[in-house]
């Protein structure tokens, strides 16, 4: 070969050489000198990614629970879930046999004599009345399932009595003095919360409830009521809902508003919560869509637990105290007490870690005084609190007493009887009987009279005739 072939064949090699090197990667092209030769090129196993853990999925039913979160309900479960309160849910019974309420309920009685001892049997004529006492008692305490399903109460460690009543024409016993006994028996053993979740769309309520109601706070028991709803005929609060010391619960939608079908006005109402959109179990452990106040009140009550399982050193007023004080301002609220509103909408997580200083008066009124101004036939101040005490009066002292009389015969006339009968009736009979002699005296002047003037008009007759002839 020529030098000059040769030539040309060396530069074709050292452009192939360039090429090559240009082609290998960044790193290989920095490791490649003339004094190494060119790494070997070998296979290394492809990395094996780490498994992602797969979410635990979502409840239907405890996700539509959104009252749990938006209230501050789940935070307050961080402290406490109710242990060591006892809630009374005064309503159509609680159904048993249902899995998330029946290590809740811890005893019960029936009011309306058609119902089971334990309070245990759903009453009512219509299917929402018969479920209306297991919706409740579900949305107050119930224990949920596992895995975090089911619906689950606000306070799901409280414990609860269950009061059956009859409403409308199921039981012979009036509504009145059913509530009235259904109150005093839940005192007795040993609620420290009743709810009343129905209205009886009347401001008016009977003098039995004046007794039952005040047991109940002269007991330190808190009494939650439902303010009623529009769609049931309620345009204003009805008794319970306007007895001075309950705690009145108004209804929200889920953007805070008063809810329009669900709730109702007044100026007892003191706190709203969530009316509409709620799930409660019904009697045969179905979990049922439903609204009103008849909701809001018990998750109201669930949050009083919440609040007294926390401070176990408030008493009745103070809790609730904590409650409306805690209160987030809803959006349409006028002032610091609406009439849709009361206080604000319920906030779980501040009712339990606000300090407040204690008070001594109910915020949500004062019965037994409502009672002195409004029972009583004589009150000169209607708005003063002390009941005027009238003056002393001195009263001359008695006579004494007749000594006893002696026993005699009853034939025998006494002194007193001659007196007051025999000397009166001979008084009448001796006038009488003058009176009827000169009657007949008079009679026989009169005939006797009458007998000669006919004598005489004979005679004077008798002659005429005969001068005549």
């Amino acid at each position: 070969m020529t030098r000059g072939a040769r030539g040309i064949v060396g530069a074709a090699v050292a452009v192939l050489l360039l090429a090559a090197v240009a082609l290998l990667p960044a790193s290989a092209a920095l490791a490649v000198t003339d004094e190494t030769p060119a790494p070997v090129a070998t296979t290394s196993p492809s990395p094996t990614p780490s498994p992602t853990p797969t979410p635990d999925p979502v409840d239907p039913i405890r996700s539509s629970q959104y009252w749990l979160e938006q209230y501050g309900i789940e935070e307050a479960w961080e402290t406490t879930r109710g242990e060591g309160v006892t809630i009374a849910v005064i309503d159509s019974g609680v159904a048993g046999g249902i899995p998330e309420l029946e290590n809740a309920v811890v005893g019960g009685t029936d009011m309306s004599g058609v119902g089971t001892s334990d309070g245990r049997t759903p009453l009512g004529s219509t299917i929402s009345t018969r479920s209306h006492g297991t919706w409740v008692a579900s949305l107050v305490g119930s224990r949920g399932l596992a895995d975090d399903a089911g619906v689950i109460g606000v306070a799901p460690e409280a414990d609860i009595l269950s009061v059956s009543l009859g409403f409308g024409a199921v039981s012979d016993v009036s509504f009145s003095e059913q509530v009235a006994e259904a109150i005093v028996w839940s005192v007795d053993n040993g609620a420290d919360i009743i709810n009343l979740s129905f209205t009886t769309n009347q401001t008016q309520w009977d003098e039995s409830w004046d007794r039952a109601f005040s047991y109940a706070f002269d007991h330190d028991v808190l009494v939650v009521v439902a303010a009623g709803n529009r769609a049931g005929g309620t345009d204003v609060v009805g008794a319970p809902a306007t007895i001075p010391g309950v705690l009145v619960v108004g209804g929200v939608d889920e953007n805070g508003n008063a809810s329009e079908a669900a709730s109702t006005q007044g100026s007892t109402i003191g706190i709203s919560g969530p009316s509409e959109n709620l799930r409660g179990i019904g009697p045969s452990g179905v979990v049922d869509e439903w609204s009103g106040t008849s909701g809001a009140a018990p998750i109201v009550a669930g949050v009083a637990a919440l609040v007294m399982s926390a401070k176990p050193e408030l008493d009745a007023i103070n809790v609730i105290n904590q409650l409306i004080q805690t209160a987030d301002p809803a959006p349409r609220q006028s002032g610091d007490r609406d009439p849709l509103y009361g206080f604000g909408i319920v906030d779980a997580a501040e009712a339990i870690t606000a300090q407040l200083p204690r008070i001594e008066e109910n915020p949500m009124g004062d019965l037994s005084r409502w009672i002195r101004i409004n029972r009583s036939a004589t009150s000169d101040d209607p708005g003063g609190d002390i009941t005027p005490t009238p003056d002393p009066v001195d009263l001359p002292a008695l006579p004494p007493p007749d000594p006893p009389a002696q026993a005699a015969s009853p034939l025998i006339p006494t002194a007193d009887s001659l007196r007051e009968v025999t000397l009166p009736l001979v008084a009448i009979s001796a006038a009488g009987i003058l009176l009827m002699l000169g009657v007949v005296a008079v009679s026989r002047r009169i005939r006797s009279v009458r007998a000669q003037l006919m004598r005489g008009r004979s005679h004077d007759n008798s002659k005429e005739i005969t001068f005549r002839a």
